[in-house]
């Protein structure tokens, strides 16, 4: 795993010349509501939140309760920051779980051969019944963003797949299937870097 001062977020905040305050969690990053309260009251000039791999993992909700959980958290967050830019992150590129659902599980054929690596045990016809991959969560993410920036100009949508996709996946490969090296999270670092601090990115010039 990367050292802390490399992770894709402490890239990003090198990069911006901004002071970081992470509040992601390894493997529990699901929503919480006393996650979106925590960062309703810290103060902030600039926020991001990415949102799906872990739901997915740990086949927490459908489709059905992802929504509405979505449009609650980003409205507690936007009790104590109306119109602070709010920037809404999807998922990096994951094979095993872009069509698949979870829960997400050790692959024992691997670690009968002393590796590492993480699979996908869901069926991928269950999505139609509602359960979560990440194209599901990335289109539903495009759509809930497009409909609240109608009303709420600073807040944006970053797709994923623009940090990290299908062709960085067969140059970088993630190690264990499902987590990021440290050259991975320098690359996606630098990709949020240029698209959020550009002149025309959302977190360009003074913040509100």
């Amino acid at each position: 795993m990367p050292l802390r001062t490399a992770t894709w977020p402490a890239v990003v905040a090198s990069l911006g010349g901004v002071d970081l305050i992470n509040l992601g969690f390894g493997g529990s990053a699901l929503l919480d509501p006393f996650t979106a309260r925590t960062m309703r009251d810290t103060r902030a000039d600039l926020i991001s939140v990415k949102i799906g791999i872990n739901l997915v993992n740990a086949d927490l909700m459908r489709l059905r309760a992802f929504t509405p959980a979505v449009h609650g958290f980003l409205d507690t967050i936007r009790e104590g920051h109306p119109t602070t830019p709010l920037l809404v992150v999807s998922p990096i590129y994951c094979p095993i779980h872009e069509d698949t659902p979870g829960p997400g599980a050790f692959d024992l054929t691997a670690l009968s051969t002393g590796q590492l690596r993480f699979r996908a045990t869901g069926d991928p016809a269950e999505r139609a019944s509602g359960k979560l991959t990440l194209r599901v969560i990335r289109d539903e993410l495009a759509r809930i963003t497009a409909q609240r920036a109608a009303d709420d100009p600073n807040l944006h949508h970053l797709d994923g797949l623009d940090l990290y996709g299908a062709a960085d996946f067969a140059e970088l490969p993630l190690p264990d299937q499902l987590h990021p090296d440290t050259a991975t999270h320098r690359r996606i670092g630098e990709r949020f870097a240029q698209r959020v601090f550009s002149a025309d990115g959302p977190f360009a010039g003074p913040s509100s």
